[in-house]
Formats: C-alpha cells, sequence, structure tokens
C-alpha cells in the first residue's frame, strides 16, 4: 500500500514530502540547530530573513507533521495533476509565504497595541532582563515580577509588556499555511466529490471535508505552537 501510494504520488508533492521529512528528522537529531530555521517575528533579536523560507518545512510534533503530510500527498496531488507541476509548486509557495506575511502583519498589530501604553525605557529593560528571566509570578497589583540569575530582586512590569516579550520570542513553524491554500483549493475545484472516511466510513463531500480538515490544521498549529 505504501509503494502505491508513493508510486502514484505527483513529483512536486513527492519532493515537498521528502524535504519536510528530511527536516522533520533534522530537528530530532539537530535540536539545538533547528530552532534557528523557525519564524520569528520581524522585530525578534531572533529573526533571519532565511526563516520566512525554512519555517514551513519544519513541524511542532508528529501530529502535526502526520496531518499536514497526509493533506498534502491527498489534495496536493490531485491539484498537481490538474495544474502541473509548475503551477502547484508556485501556488504551494505563495500560500505558504503568504500565510507567513499575513501572521506576521497580524502579530504587528497585536504588539504595537499592547505597547502602545509603555514606554521605550520599560520596553528596552524588559528585553534586557528577558535574555536572563529564571522565574516569574503575578505581584499583588497584577504586574509580572521577573527574577534574574544572581540576583534575589525582582522587576515589577506590566502585563502589556511581558505578553509582548513572550510574543515577540515566539516562533511560527509549521505547513499548515500552504495546506490552507490546498484545501482551499481543493474544495473549490471539486466541491462535489465524494470522499470516504475511515473513521466512520462514509462519504462525504469534499465541501464538508475540507471545512473539518481546516479546523484541525487550525488546532494542532496552535497546538503546536513553541514558545522560547
Amino acid at each position: 500500500m505504501f509503494r502505491n501510494l508513493l508510486a502514484n504520488m505527483s513529483p512536486a508533492v513527492k519532493n515537498i514530502l521528502i524535504l519536510n521529512l528530511i527536516f522533520f528528522f533534522a530537528q530530532w537529531a539537530l535540536p539545538q540547530f533547528m530552532p534557528k530555521l523557525m519564524l520569528y517575528p520581524f522585530g525578534s533579536e531572533n529573526f533571519q530573513p532565511w526563516q520566512l523560507a525554512t519555517h514551513f518545512f519544519m513541524h511542532g510534533g508528529l501530529g502535526h507533521l502526520f496531518f499536514n503530510m497526509f493533506a498534502l500527498v491527498i489534495f496536493g496531488t490531485n491539484l498537481e495533476r490538474v495544474w502541473g507541476p509548475k503551477r502547484f509548486l508556485i501556488y504551494y509557495l505563495a500560500c505558504a509565504f503568504g500565510a507567513a506575511i499575513l501572521h506576521q502583519l497580524v502579530l504587528h498589530i497585536e504588539l504595537n497595541s499592547l505597547l502602545s501604553s509603555t514606554t521605550e525605557y520599560d520596553w528596552t529593560t524588559m528585553k534586557s532582563y528577558g535574555k536572563e528571566i529564571i522565574a516569574n509570578n503575578i505581584s499583588d497589583d497584577g504586574r509580572y515580577r521577573i527574577f534574574r540569575k544572581d540576583s534575589i530582586y525582582g522587576v515589577d512590569f506590566s502585563k502589556e509588556i511581558f505578553n509582548a516579550y513572550e510574543k515577540i520570542n515566539t516562533p511560527m513553524l509549521g505547513a499548515s499555511g500552504a495546506v490552507f491554500g490546498l484545501l482551499a483549493a481543493f474544495g473549490y475545484l471539486f466541491p462535489n466529490t465524494e470522499l470516504m472516511l475511515l473513521f466512520p466510513p462514509i462519504p462525504i463531500k469534499a465541501k464538508f471535508f475540507v471545512i473539518g480538515y481546516a479546523a484541525l490544521e487550525l488546532y494542532l498549529g496552535f497546538a503546536n505552537n513553541p514558545s522560547d
């Protein structure tokens, strides 16, 4: 069965699948190096331009990888046969990059909102302390008290600054953005095609299946979003 699946897989889909598997095993073999390939927000000190092209080959866990690659193989193969390898690859990459840029823009708006009531000095101090945080707790007035290494004294920061610091140091990874594009295209081109579910073994129209699968992808994307 596995051999037949590989034999029937279209060339661009097969190459994308292989790259995702290589990156996934590299995450396990080189855990200290691979986080540099995740996509950090533009304002983060950890951001590097190449992350825009590497983050969507990485995944937060086996389940995250499986469902993304399952959608790639099942839906991507059919789309590639209709469009051809070149057009399919352009579409796949456009969806991946588009999702990343959209994520960055939304995050930029969120960060500006969180930092609108803070001073540059507070934000700079938070970033300085954040590099050496060993513990934090919420003080009586609802502010976050940060403790650094080799210090018994904590410094209080507002909840907004602390949340902004966490957001700007939380990387994005996964092919979910590209997969959403594949699901949307498949649902648009083949809305009434009946797909047979495994559990339960009942037929379902593609337009309904892709909605449910997209919801699952969205959940897995948030559940497997790593933080530094």
